[in-house]
């Protein structure tokens, strides 16, 4: 017993000792809640810890404690929870409904609220949005823990006028990819050397979540499970105060708001948020980190302008966003030129952040709360002002892509009307500034360098033919996307079935039809035929499929069509005759049928993970068509003659001749290569095409003006195409860009890949137009020079095969639904393009 009795002791001894270091002026503790060393059975900050074990930290102090509760939010792509613990005192959580609702009606522009002493503020602790900076999660385990068992009267304080609403893992798959990574390479002693595995992650590393997405840009766009988990929530509660932890490079410090100036000229958010709200925060920040003794800086390096960020986001909800980001140990300890960098000392430093956040607003609750309100009001006082009264873009054949539009603004909370023949985007709303963020485009900025892109009009991301309006008829509003474009069930033929290929979900069908050996033909002319809806016009790509040229039955046939349309609500008509009214007849040789595909797609170390997880994305979660991902170290020994179409996304190919010569014969074979960006630069390059890049000749005479060196990131940063948008004049007859209906489409931008527009005068696909800024930061040079003389999409021969080469990212971040299609066709239709000599 005595021995036992010791053996309690030594671990609680232990456990305090561990615990002093983070949190030994807010003793004492509820001796009866569980520390997370004693949870964990280890000291936070000696090994990096589990999701499931984070959940479960959270799950069992809800249990224990009458402070806290814990609800899910949503799930990753892996199934792993997505999980909020909210925390305040038993009085407030049994009254939260009730203190909801007084807190949203200061969300609301008509109300007149006034804040009390009895309303508490709402903070969102929000940590471990990318996965591999993992400090923020294990700080907030210890901040979940001081606010649950903690009695210190300050933090009794916090509890009563605050409810805390901690998110301890954004990234939970990303997140588990590091973990395992980190302690698997974790030493004993703990090796220090930079050099070492522990500290130089392996691809695509734990940055990014399942399909290798950069969660932290995804707020605005909404494309994975756990941004829209996490904008249903934000929603529902609209916190005053959300925070953003991050890590950045081994070498430097700590980083706290205020950020550097917002590169848009009048930016959208209120200015009393980027300047007064930051620095009265920043004086907090100050304050903590200086008794604790860690150094930090401020208004460097990163920015607010993209509205993307999750400490971007809230400020256009009439919240606070704050971004921290904390020099990494990239492992357990890290040697620095500062010295030696260790786990738990970054875990302090987001930890301390943690609880000044909740002492700077609730020690300013009144003045947060006085602020979401203006912030709404001021929001519909500017559109009263403004002589757009609304954004107006009609349906169109495309239905699935306006739909998906529709969506991004719905989880937004934006207010749609349907009308007649489209819809209406009334400004004067609460949401006025995200219809800002949705539909404005600028030519001029602040600033030249930008953290992220400089163009985000996400109208333009699905290629919306809209338009600003002065006055509108008000339309039925828009609030369930379900049944919003029935379409007409499909009749049973015994002669033949066409498919409108205008629609965005089209090519879903048709590897959904080739999936099941259904042959399935595309037609390079336009046609008008009579159907069992009447006679209808069909465009170029349209899809067709004989009944009598099937190898499965016409019983068969009908079903999987029917399956087809019920999954992707995509317009099909059945024919009876191949006799067409205009155009050419079903039998011509201008209706030929297309290959499937078997596609393959390279990643590994010098491969960019986001345009790699782009490309698996759409295939896997829209067209639902799998992908062979070939690792690069795998390639000596890899079978090609098992795929048809193989992609390479950018990055640094250093491949050995053999290799190269390899693919370079497979391609010359009758496959398909599709390139994207510097991809397609690197194949211009290793002259496997006669193809070229834009140059310009510069005069070896002109001399080089001296510059100040302070300038040279700024200067250099500019000429960087960081995120733009441009309008490219497409042709509409080529087969990859079948399905498109106008000859301008927008284009996204985030290289600096020049493509010369080729000198076959019928393999330049794409190129830009005379004037094609639409959004976004170029340098006068680069729009004049480099990018009005280039091609967007060109085509070029190897053999019996060809290459497709993109200058532009088709897929960027998953929500450009405007370019989706000419991958999709390059993915499908790339080996029917014959190029005339």
């Amino acid at each position: 017993m005595l021995k036992k009795l010791l053996v309690v002791v030594l671990l609680c001894t232990s456990t305090l000792s561990a615990q002093d270091y983070f949190y030994k002026k807010i003793h004492p503790f509820n001796s009866e809640i569980p520390s997370p060393e004693a949870f964990l059975g280890y000291g936070i900050g000696e090994h990096h810890t589990r999701h499931d074990l984070i959940v479960a930290y959270l799950q069992k102090l809800a249990e224990v404690s009458d402070r806290a509760t814990l609800t899910e939010y949503g799930k990753t792509h892996e199934g792993r929870k997505l999980v909020m613990l909210t925390v305040s005192t038993p009085e407030n959580l049994q009254n939260i409904d009730v203190l909801k609702e007084k807190h949203l009606e200061f969300t609301k522009p008509e109300s007149n609220s006034k804040a009390t002493p009895d309303l508490p503020i709402f903070i969102n602790l929000a940590y471990n949005v990318h996965g591999n900076e993992p400090s923020s999660s294990e700080a907030a385990l210890l901040t979940a823990y001081t606010f649950v068992a903690s009695n210190n009267p300050e933090i009794i304080n916090y509890l009563k006028n605050a409810v805390l609403f901690i998110d301890p893992t954004i990234n939970p798959d990303g997140r588990d990819r590091h973990t395992q990574y980190a302690n698997a390479y974790q030493g004993n002693p703990l090796v220090a050397d930079p050099q070492d595995a522990e500290h130089n992650e392996y691809w695509p590393r734990g940055r990014t979540n399942h399909y290798w997405f950069d969660l932290n840009r995804d707020w605005l766009l909404a494309i994975n499970p756990e941004s829209r988990g996490k904008l249903n929530w934000y929603h529902e509660w609209y916190p005053n105060v959300v925070t953003d932890f991050h890590e950045m490079g081994s070498q430097s410090s700590y980083f706290f708001e205020p950020m550097k100036d917002n590169g848009s000229l009048d930016p959208i958010m209120p200015k009393k948020n980027y300047e007064d709200l930051n620095n009265l925060f920043a004086g907090y920040y100050a304050k903590s980190l200086d008794s604790i003794g860690s150094l930090y800086f401020t208004k460097e390096v990163f920015d607010g302008t993209y509205p993307g960020y999750g400490s971007s986001y809230p400020d256009l909800q009439g919240g606070l966003g704050l971004l921290f980001e904390q020099a990494s140990s990239r492992g357990h300890k890290q040697t620095t030129a500062f010295g030696e960098i260790t786990f738990p000392f970054t875990i302090r430093n987001q930890y301390t952040s943690s609880i000044t956040t909740v002492k700077a607003a609730v020690e300013n609750k009144e003045l947060m709360y006085d602020y979401q309100l203006e912030f709404f009001k001021s929001g519909i006082a500017k559109a009263e002002k403004s002589k757009i009264k609304a954004y107006s873009f009609k349906t169109g054949t495309d239905k699935n892509r306006i739909k998906a539009f529709l969506d991004k603004l719905l989880i937004h909370r934006i207010k749609v009307e349907q009308t007649e023949d489209g819809f209406v985007v009334p400004t004067k709303q609460a949401q006025y500034r995200m219809v800002q963020t949705m539909f404005e485009t600028y030519d001029k900025y602040r600033d030249s360098v930008y953290y992220d892109a400089s163009a985000w009009s996400v109208a333009n991301f699905f290629n919306i033919d809209y338009k600003a309006i002065g006055t509108y008829k008000p339309g039925k509003p828009v609030s369930d996307l379900k049944n919003i474009f029935p379409v007409a069930p499909i009749s049973q033929s015994n002669y033949a079935y066409v498919i409108d290929y205008d629609d965005y979900n089209a090519v879903a069908v048709l590897n959904f039809l080739q999936q099941k050996e259904i042959t399935v033909s595309s037609a390079f002319k336009p046609f008008t035929i009579a159907t069992a809806n009447g006679n209808k016009t069909f465009n170029y790509g349209s899809l067709v499929i004989p009944v009598a040229a099937q190898k499965k039955d016409s019983n068969y046939l009908y079903k999987a069509l029917q399956q087809a349309q019920e999954e992707y609500n995509v317009p099909m008509y059945a024919v009876n005759s191949g006799f067409s009214l205009k155009g050419v007849d079903l039998g011509s040789g201008y209706i030929s049928p297309i290959k499937k595909p078997k596609a393959a797609l390279l990643i590994g170390d010098g491969v960019s993970s986001y345009e790699a997880g782009e490309v698996w994305h759409l295939l896997d979660t829209r067209v639902h068509m799998p992908i062979s991902k070939l690792p690069i170290r795998n390639l000596a020994r890899i079978d090609f003659s098992k795929y048809n179409v193989l992609v390479m996304v950018s990055g640094r190919y250093q491949l050995d001749q053999k290799t190269t010569e390899k693919i370079k014969s497979w391609v010359a074979q009758g496959n398909t290569l599709i390139t994207i960006a510097n991809a397609s630069k690197w194949i211009i390059d290793q002259k496997w095409v006669k193809e070229e890049l834009t140059k310009i000749e510069k005069d070896t005479a002109d001399i080089t003006i001296r510059k100040p060196y302070v300038d040279a990131r700024e200067n250099l940063g500019k000429n960087s195409v960081g995120g733009a948008i441009f309008k490219v004049d497409l042709d509409t007859t080529h087969p990859i860009a079948f399905g498109y209906t106008n000859e301008q489409i927008p284009v996204y931008k985030n290289n600096s890949v020049w493509l010369k527009p080729s000198k076959n005068a019928y393999a330049t696909v794409a190129k830009y137009t005379k004037d094609p800024h639409i959004d976004g930061f170029i340098t006068e040079e680069n729009l004049n020079n480099f990018l009005k003389p280039s091609a967007s999409i060109i085509i070029s021969k190897i053999g019996g095969g060809k290459v497709i080469m993109f200058a532009d990212n088709p897929n960027f971040r998953g929500s450009w639904y405007g370019t989706n299609r000419l991958f999709l066709n390059a993915l499908f239709l790339g080996n029917q393009v014959n190029i005339p000599e």
